[in-house]
């Protein structure tokens, strides 16, 4: 019980950052530089693309179900593996999937809802196809993929999160949300940088400026209520 308050507690103390995080990732795509005469750069539409297109595959097409339970299952073993946990029985199916370990932590257990996993794959198969064709071929091919297996992760995790999930359960809605939120956001704006030419110096800036004007507002509201409160009549005296 005492570390699910502490949980809470540090949630609703990183709401200011998820906000200010959100907020930079803002800042950094309205930076991402286009060529002269467009309004926005090329890789970003067939990204976009990517996202649309997936989102239309999940309106008409059925749900693959049994492809993200695996993705989610995998991602669950590869960080048990990554914290030195030995991983048996993996069980697919379309109802769910589940993984045995022998340890596990926060990042483990809420791994599937911060690591795109098949973004991740299409990604190390760009780099490994990079170190024999260079440069890369059919660059705005991978874009797409990556928007469209971005889009995927993006949408299964809602699709989770709505329903009861034992992994979310186990560290507490609050802190669950707040954590997958900032991890995901975070990761959204390290690989704008990567592929935008923005540099980590005005990303660090401005994630700086961000979070210090969302904790000083949260402060100057608390003075605020603060101050009125004891204000009050009842309060006097």
């Amino acid at each position: 019980m005492l570390w699910r308050v502490l949980r809470f507690l540090i949630a609703l103390a990183a709401l200011p950052l998820a906000w200010g995080l959100t907020w930079t990732f803002i800042n950094v795509l309205g930076r991402i530089p286009a060529p002269e005469g467009a309004l926005v750069a090329p890789g970003v539409v067939v990204v976009f693309a990517g996202l649309v297109i997936q989102l239309l595959t999940w309106l008409v097409l059925p749900m693959p179900v049994r492809t993200y339970v695996l993705g989610h299952e995998l991602t669950h073993a590869l960080w048990g593996v990554l914290f030195g946990a030995k991983v048996s029985k993996l069980r697919v199916a379309a109802k769910g999937g589940s993984v045995t370990l022998s340890k596990s932590n926060v990042l483990i257990t809420l791994a599937p809802y911060i690591f795109p996993f098949y973004t991740i794959l299409v990604g190390l198969v760009a780099l490994l196809t990079r170190c024999f064709v260079s440069p890369l071929p059919w660059p705005c091919v991978w874009l797409f993929l990556v928007g469209f297996t971005w889009s995927f992760h993006c949408f299964f995790t809602i699709r989770s999160l709505l329903q009861a999930q034992p992994d979310i359960e186990e560290y507490g809605h609050v802190f669950s949300y707040v954590f997958i939120w900032v991890f995901n956001v975070l990761g959204a704006a390290v690989w704008v940088i990567c592929v935008a030419g923005i540099s980590w110096k005005e990303f660090g800036g401005l994630l700086c400026t961000r979070v210090t004007s969302a904790y000083s507002f949260v402060w100057q509201g608390c003075v605020w209520v603060y101050e009125s409160l004891r204000t009050l009549p009842v309060l006097q005296g």
